[in-house]
């Protein structure tokens, strides 16, 4: 399959930078004339993709699958900063840093896109929808922060994990048809804890409370939300 049928088929491209990058599909022809400034990949379950400080002249952005993004301290602990979905960029930072201040780990198989960051610099000069998409995703990297900071700092493990999940949600939505309030959710118990600063053990009591109450059920890799409400009611920041 060439690049550019990867692209014009691909159900994120107008989601996020790669709309703007590559621009509309009926524009895709135009792109693949300078295709040498885009190159694909992939990685198994489990794979290290990126490491924190290590060099690097691309900007990635995830196509399929999930991944996620964290530091690694020295004693093996670790804390997972955003769990990447398809059409999301690694960081807009890598626009700006030749350096990753982070690390990147595959959750499930991915694909991804590598943007060569000198022709997005010389593209975003020249474009401001490119401008307004990289302003756009530091803005969201911004809040996002701010909100897990929140979070982690005030909340109980109950609302540590409710807000988690309220996080995913709409994210996981956007990217799937959803019935009956069933949602793909490949995390184990161990990215939760990572996530949200608890022991797996401590997960997998308020995901028992969480069922018991009758909020809400993972099993088998889906999350099935049984009361939306309770779940913001104990959640939200707002």
């Amino acid at each position: 399959m060439t690049l550019v049928s990867l692209c014009v088929t691909c159900p994120n491209r107008e989601a996020g930078l790669c709309g703007a990058l590559l621009g509309a599909v009926s524009e895709a022809s135009k792109s693949d004339q300078n295709s040498g400034w885009q190159h694909f990949t992939a990685a198994r379950a489990g794979e290290q993709i990126a490491v924190r400080n290590q060099v690097s002249s691309d900007v990635f952005v995830l196509c399929a699958g999930w991944a996620f993004r964290y530091y690694q301290l020295s004693d093996g602990r670790r804390q997972i900063l955003q769990f990447l979905l398809p059409g999301d960029i690694f960081s807009p930072t890598t626009i700006f840093e030749k350096a990753f201040y982070f690390s990147v780990k595959a959750l499930t198989q991915v694909r991804l896109s590598a943007f060569a960051r000198s022709e997005i610099r010389v593209r975003c000069a020249a474009d401001s929808s490119v401008q307004r998409a990289i302003a756009k995703a530091c803005v969201a990297e911004t809040l996002d922060a701010a909100e897990l900071s929140t979070a982690l700092g005030q909340f109980s493990a109950e609302e540590r994990i409710a807000y988690l999940l309220l996080h995913l949600i709409p994210r996981i939505a956007a990217r799937n048809v959803i019935r009956e309030q069933r949602y793909p959710f490949p995390l184990r118990q161990q990215h939760i804890a990572d996530a949200v600063g608890l022991t797996p053990v401590h997960v997998s009591r308020v995901f028992g409370q969480f069922r018991e109450r009758r909020i809400l059920a993972l099993s088998e890799g889906v999350l099935t939300v049984s009361n939306l409400a309770e779940l913001e009611k104990i959640g939200s920041l707002r």
